[in-house]
């Protein structure tokens, strides 16, 4: 297959790499640190080095896009497969490549992202086209609705997938009107819509599967594929790294905080590092027991919660601490706040003293 459509593999791969130009032209504009996640109330809360977002987030996607295509063409049966249907696998990831660079650009430069009303459209306008190819996806093992009754039977494969391209547009329909809602409320309707895409479909793929057992047609059980073979290989690699990964990020990473002459230097592992001048802050205050609020940004982990966060007292403010301080540095600047708590309690409590000494406050 990546022989027949080799063409299609470089233009493709091609597109997935040109955010990368993009981000080399604007080099020197882009912050050093940059947003690449958005949570389900719309506010950012994962964030990236400037190269990672420039050079790696591409480079990944590429990566997912020649295993996908690798997989995709070790299916014997996608030699008959339909070549509209086909043509999604050369597609999805190049689009993908160029939404998400093309969001975290945005907000690299101040525009605003309004996940509320974005999001829905985009979903439903993807099941939409989705809906309409499903139809046309002749029966294999790496494309389509693939459960036990559409495997091993062509006819209950060929009514699911009939019957799934109309769920789907109707489901995608419904989707977009839903920008209107209130967040909250769009987050579960939208969550309710795709759990009943999902559904439905397997439902009505199992009543085919017992009307056939009532007239005595037998469904095989088919050998798995080189596909599946390699994909089950490719997982039990995957699913370890992504939790040796997941385990790295919770339990490691420091803060180290420098009292020097003329400023405070903060330098943390997974987030920026910030420098503040003596001379511009107003108060210095030794807090216990305060109540950081909730994180809007930034990172956290079992280890470290760093980032912009938001109480009753301060308003929105910047937080440099280890997970479960229980004592705190409060600085002030103007309608700054900055608040710094270490894993030791005589640690603080140094770097306080130190701080007033220089700053002389």
């Amino acid at each position: 297959m990546l022989k027949e459509h080799k063409f299609k593999v470089i233009i493709s791969s091609i597109v997935i790499l040109l955010p990368i130009l993009f981000g080399i032209i604007m080099w020197n504009d882009l912050p050093d640190i940059m947003t690449t996640h958005w949570g389900a109330d719309g506010n950012a809360d994962g964030f990236g080095g400037k190269a990672f977002v420039v050079f790696g987030v591409p480079f990944i996607l590429l990566i997912l896009h020649f295993v996908g295509l690798l997989v995709t063409s070790l299916d014997k049966k996608q030699k008959e497969q339909n070549q509209k249907a086909l043509g999604m696998i050369f597609w999805i990831i190049p689009v993908i490549s160029l939404f998400t660079s093309g969001i975290m650009y945005r907000a690299a430069f101040g525009k605003e992202f309004n996940l509320g009303l974005f999001m829905p459209a985009l979903l439903g306008a993807m099941f939409i086209f989705i809906g309409n190819y499903l139809p046309k996806v002749k029966q294999n093992r790496t494309l389509g609705i693939k459960i036990s009754w559409t495997l091993n039977n062509e006819e209950n494969w060929n009514k699911t997938h009939r019957f799934s391209g109309k769920v789907w547009v109707v489901g995608g329909l419904i989707l977009l009107p839903s920008v209107f809602l209130p967040l909250t409320a769009m987050v579960w309707f939208t969550a309710c819509v795709i759990a009943a895409m999902v559904i439905i479909p397997m439902v009505y793929s199992y009543s085919i599967y017992k009307q056939h057992q009532k007239e005595g047609i037998v469904y095989g059980t088919p050998k798995k594929s080189s596909a599946e073979k390699i994909a089950v290989r490719i997982t039990a690699v995957v699913i370890p790294i992504i939790f040796i990964g997941v385990a790295i990020l919770m339990f490691t990473g420091n803060i180290t905080v420098h009292c020097e002459d003329e400023a405070l230097k903060i330098n943390a592992t997974y987030w920026t590092d910030l420098t503040v001048d003596y001379s511009e802050i107003d108060t210095i205050e030794y807090r216990k027991d305060l109540d950081v609020g909730i994180r809007t940004n930034g990172f956290g982990s079992a280890k470290l919660s760093m980032g912009i966060f938001q109480n009753d007292e301060f308003g929105s403010y910047t937080l440099y601490s280890y997970t479960g301080a229980k004592e705190h540095i409060v600085l002030t600047s103007g309608e700054k706040t900055l608040v710094i708590g270490m894993s030791d309690t005589k640690e603080t409590q140094a770097i306080y003293d130190t701080m007033i000494e220089k700053a002389d406050k």
